[in-house]
Formats: C-alpha cells, structure tokens, sequence
C-alpha cells in the first residue's frame, strides 16, 4: 500500500517585534547597570579608565592602594585589567542582586500586562502603518 502524502506545514514569517527588543534592551539596562554600573551603549563605548591608583604615603611607606574607575566597567576596562574589573563587578553583582532582580520581576509584569491591555491598539497599528510603511518583516 502507497504511503499517503502529508498535508504540507506551514511555517509563520519570522518578523522582527519592536516591542520584544524593547523589553530586551530594558533587560541588559538592568543587568549592566547592576553589574558594570552603567548602561549597555556606555559598557561598549565607554572610557579605558580602570588601575589602581597612589594610597596614603606615611614616611615614604604606601599604606594601601585604591583602586580608580572602578564606577563605570567597560569592554576596555575588562580588557586592560582583567582581575580588577571582574572583581569589581562580582562585587557589584553581590550588592545589586536584589534590586536587579526586583527590576526584572517588575519588567516582565510590566511587558507582559501592558502587552495584553494593549493588544487592539498595537495590532491596529501593525496593520495600518508599520505594515504597510515597514514591510511584514518588522512588528511592533
């Protein structure tokens, strides 16, 4: 006996949603900010500015050493001091955990509600401008 032929699947358009890049980008705001202490543009383009700088000098004698730049970890940073820019921000991580997650927490409930109060709206406006004036790839 043939084997009967399967219908054909068919597959959705994948399309690029505004809103779910929004509420990425929200994302990795907080975890930046928690961790690296500044936002996701400033952690890729910001300043090579981490060492360690001159401590108290007591008769000639370095008591301790302090370190500097050490409130806005960037890529550079990482790549220039390794040891001190992880550790800074595992310290970071320590004393941010709460409020990141509780930013992230409220986020997702955030999106998610304002995502199901909106929905007429924001399928209206997928059908009426970003459609037609973006093309079907893109959604808001």
């Amino acid at each position: 006996m043939a084997r009967r032929k399967g219908k054909k699947r068919s597959r959705r358009r994948k399309t690029f949603s505004l809103l779910n890049a929004l509420e990425a980008y929200v994302y990795a705001t907080i975890l930046t900010e928690g961790v690296a202490g500044t936002s996701p543009y400033g952690f890729i383009t910001g300043a090579t500015d981490i060492g360690v700088g001159p401590g108290e000098t007591f008769g000639g004698i370095t008591t301790y050493t302090q370190p500097v730049g050490t409130g806005q970890i960037s890529l550079g940073d990482i790549i220039s001091q390794p040891d001190l820019a992880l550790g800074t921000m595992a310290m970071s991580f320590q004393s941010n955990l709460a409020p990141m997650a509780i930013a992230a927490f409220g986020t997702s409930i955030t999106f998610r509600i304002g995502k199901r109060l909106l929905r007429g709206p924001i399928s209206n406006i997928n059908r009426n401008i970003v459609k037609p004036a973006l093309g079907a790839g893109i959604r808001l």
